[in-house]
């Protein structure tokens, strides 16, 4: 078990079984976007769907970038969903959060389709390669 007084430790091995980087940048992508948005949720409704999803695609990308965190299982799904809506967000919401949501997600997105769950950390196997 996690000992209660390194919750560090704790942390970097919860890190180690999932994609973490890749969720983070997805998540944080959607964040980036979603502040970019210069109109009222008001104004919004008032304009209708087009306008509503300028919200409703950064939203779902913190979603699917929350979820690849949380449920790495399914991490092949929500990056495509994530690299999908990052991409419709060049549409949406202001060219994709000046580009650099739309970078983020995009990245964010590839490291966690690219994650392979059973894969030795690279330390140990450069560590054994100079051994051998």
């Amino acid at each position: 078990m996690t000992s209660p007084r390194n919750p560090r430790s704790a942390f970097r091995r919860w890190r180690a079984h999932r994609p973490f980087w890749g969720g983070l940048l997805l998540t944080l992508a959607g964040a980036e976007i979603l502040l970019t948005e210069k109109a009222s949720l008001k104004v919004v409704l008032h304009i209708g769907m087009q306008g509503l999803a300028g919200y409703l695609l950064p939203t779902l990308m913190v979603l699917c970038g929350l979820l690849i965190l949380f449920n790495p299982a399914q991490r092949l799904f929500y990056s495509l969903v994530g690299i999908l809506l990052s991409l419709g967000t060049w549409l949406t919401s202001n060219l994709g959060g000046f580009l650099v949501g739309l970078l983020l997600g995009a990245v964010g997105s590839c490291l966690a389709f690219g994650w392979l769950p059973d894969q030795e950390p690279r330390r140990r196997r450069l560590l054994r390669r100079s051994h051998a």
